[in-house]
């Protein structure tokens, strides 16, 4: 054969290879809102940067009529390629070919893309749109699956995980996308679940949607197991473009830093009235966060899920940091079961990969009740505790208002190694809230009082200028600044830009045991 022919031949596999599993497969693929894998990879990677691996792998299966039919790449499509000029690695799943389900070969290929990515260090996206194990191969498509969790844990921590689910992710599937960094989910077209809805029939008597049991809105509001819900997927895959825009490449390497227009030493004049007269009285703490980060750009994390508790990714003069912040208008603002998960989750990422912490705390407690005990909030409770006194990236917290009682010590306080603390002249730190101070400080005066109303009135003004003010703690040196609040984003970013070089460590250790 001359070399012409076998350039021919080539191409006519390489075309053979991207009609993947015919044009019907395709067509219907469309009709469902779904792109196809290779038009996923297109939109997600700057333009003409995909370099594609594996591309004429095949499944070796020969039991129940498989050897019949092998189409190239196997259902799924891997290589690397740039977002924003910077690499990355990614697989796509087809479900085209086999509905997407995998083989040991498939999972080969994965692997493949994963160990490159860790040994380059880059960030992995996994395009999730598979129906499960092939159940033709058996065993062996249960071992390709340990295979990719075993490289999910391996790189954790290593190279930032990002996973999409644009289509069903069922059974043991589901584990790989659950153990990486950030899930996103598209609303209508994807689902995760560990059994299906006929399987919870037969088991719990339950009847459930697919949607109703592992729908985007379940996952973005529920489990949490979502980070992200999208419209749509081109929505999806320019989320990810964008979250990909604060991370760094790997844990090595610093966050990339932006050109910002947003002079660093803007005042916020509307902040020195953010706050109501009442201090029981809500506010949106996302409009703090907007007024003090550059252009009022704020990614959110988990927006559905612990409204109670906002976390996400910003900028300050450039730099990206990871916001926590408590939120007065849900909850008011409590630390609960879920709110302290997701706290310690995003936390622990940015800490893994450098990003430095801006912590705003209004917060007036944990959530009492048997709920709250039984679901196990003193354990849930220390999760977030550990992470902020674990992690040694630059802390900078600001008290806003209320820090009462074990709030106070595990919102990144100066005594779980807060870099740069402040507080605004309206904070109440304490070890609980004047109401049940007054009750337990000044009983036996109320028990006296003629008015009990009037003396508790005038008990809790006498408690509230000892304690529930930010001179006690500053004059301790807990608190590094009273600041007025108009100042909030200068402070914040001359803190960042003194702590860029911050070195800090942990103990020598096997590795930490997190009250799990």
């Amino acid at each position: 054969m001359t070399i012409e022919r076998k350039i021919l031949e080539l191409a006519h596999l390489r075309e053979t290879a991207h009609r993947a599993g015919g044009e019907k497969r395709i067509a219907k693929q469309h009709e469902q809102g779904k792109y196809t894998a290779r038009e996923r990879i297109e939109i997600l990677l700057d333009e003409g940067s995909f370099e594609e691996f594996d591309t004429f792998v095949t499944h070796r299966c020969t039991d129940f009529g498989m050897a019949k039919e092998q189409p190239l790449t196997d259902g799924v499509i891997t290589g690397h390629g740039t977002v924003n000029g910077r690499l990355v690695f990614v697989f796509s799943q087809d479900f085209t070919i086999f509905g997407g389900s995998l083989s040991k070969a498939y999972a080969e290929k994965i692997c493949k893309v994963m160990d490159l990515a860790v040994k380059v260090g880059a960030p992995i996206i996994g395009l999730n749109d598979s129906g499960g194990a092939r159940i033709q191969e058996g065993v062996d498509a249960l071992a390709g699956y340990s295979d990719i969790f075993l490289r999910n844990v391996l790189a954790s921590g290593v190279v930032p995980q990002l996973s999409l689910i644009l289509g069903p992710c069922a059974g043991g599937a589901v584990y790989s996308p659950a153990i990486t960094d950030f899930v996103a989910m598209t609303r209508g077209t994807s689902y995760m679940f560990l059994t299906g809805p006929k399987v919870v029939k037969q088991v719990t008597r339950e009847s459930v949607t697919t949607e109703q049991l592992g729908g985007a809105d379940v996952h973005g509001g529920k489990s949490g197991v979502a980070h992200f819900v999208a419209e749509h997927e081109d929505e999806a895959l320019a989320l990810v473009r964008r979250l990909l825009g604060y991370l760094p490449q790997n844990y090595q390497e610093k966050p990339p830093i932006e050109a910002c227009d947003d002079p660093l030493d803007r005042s916020v004049a509307e902040l020195n009235g953010v706050l109501p007269d009442n201090p029981n009285q809500p506010y949106d703490v996302k409009d703090v966060i907007r007024a003090i980060v550059d252009a009022g750009d704020f990614l959110e994390v988990h927006e559905a899920w612990a409204g109670n508790l906002v976390v996400g990714f910003a900028r300050f003069n450039g730099r990206p940091v990871g916001i926590v912040a408590n939120q007065p208008k849900v909850l008011a603002g409590v630390l609960d079961n879920a709110a302290s998960i997701k706290g310690a989750r995003f936390v622990r990422f940015c800490d893994a990969f450098n990003i430095p912490l801006v912590t705003l705390e209004d917060v007036p407690g944990f959530m009492p009740g048997t709920t709250q005990e039984y679901g196990g909030i003193i354990r849930n409770g220390a999760k977030l505790l550990f992470a902020f006194a674990e992690a040694t990236v630059p802390k900078v917290t600001v008290i806003l208002r209320k820090a009462y009682g074990g709030a106070y010590c595990v919102m990144s306080s100066k005594h779980l190694r807060g870099d740069m603390n402040y507080a605004w002249p309206t904070a109440e730190i304490a070890v609980m809230g004047p109401d049940g101070a007054v009750e337990i400080i000044y009983k036996k005066e109320l028990d006296a009082a003629e008015d009990v109303a009037a003396k508790a009135a005038e008990l809790k003004e006498r408690y509230a200028s000892l304690f529930a003010t930010p001179y006690v703690a500053a004059r301790r040196g807990y608190i590094d600044d009273v600041i007025e609040p108009a100042t909030t984003r200068f402070r914040i970013i001359r803190a960042l830009e003194m702590l860029a070089d911050k070195r800090d460590g942990n103990p020598p250790r096997r590795h930490t045991n997190i009250p799990l």
